[in-house]
């Protein structure tokens, strides 16, 4: 605490509680993430209706590329940063899925390994999707993390969507890949909740 000025934030933790049974003591060993520090410059842009407030749940780091000799899109899965904790033991077992949409079929859905424990996890794993260039430019690219459980439904973490009909830099990204062909063009997405499945069945 500053008795003069500001106080200086430090950091915060995310426990997801409902994994816990009624009545039973969990010890958690966390550390601190200064996940919180955005959330200020986050209420700064809400104000200036540049952005709708949504729960920050991690970042994931995307890359797109048209490549134009195959005809196909190809969806870079990168790396995630400070996913929210889904497990009582304050990490996550996370994992990928990435649909086009309008959807195509078996063809449209991809998912990434599962990464234990973690809430930081290297993913770098390509896809691909066979389309035309025109018909990407009116498709859309969802992304979504997931926490895996065994034999349970999967909890979902946050995604994000890429496409004609995103905003800011999801809109920018797109139109990136779209402009660029043959160029790999990375961004970091912020994962919401928006739009949020309830959960992902076990396959």
């Amino acid at each position: 605490m500053d008795r003069l000025g500001r106080n200086e934030f430090i950091g915060e933790v995310r426990v997801a509680l409902k994994k816990l049974k009624e009545g039973e003591n969990k010890r958690y060993n966390m550390g601190l993430e200064r996940i919180a520090q955005n959330k200020e410059t986050n209420n700064q842009l809400v104000e200036q209706g540049a952005l709708v407030a949504e729960e920050e749940r991690g970042r994931i780091l995307v890359s797109l590329c048209y490549n134009i000799e195959k005809g196909c899109l190809q969806v870079g899965i990168i790396r995630c940063a400070h996913l929210a904790a889904m497990d009582s033991n304050g990490y996550s077992d996370p994992f990928v899925k990435i649909i086009l949409q309008p959807d195509m079929g078996k063809k449209s859905k991809y998912k990434t390994s599962v990464k234990k424990k973690t809430l930081n996890p290297e993913f770098n794993e390509e896809f691909s999707y066979e389309v035309t260039l025109d018909q990407l430019a009116k498709k859309t690219l969802e992304i979504s993390v997931w926490d895996y459980d065994l034999g349970m439904s999967n909890d979902f973490i946050g995604g994000v969507e890429l496409g004609i009909n995103a905003t800011g830099q999801r809109l920018r990204h797109w139109f990136e890949c779209l402009k660029n062909k043959g160029k790999k063009v990375e961004y970091w997405h912020t994962l919401t909740q928006q739009g949020a499945p309830s959960s992902d069945k076990p396959d």
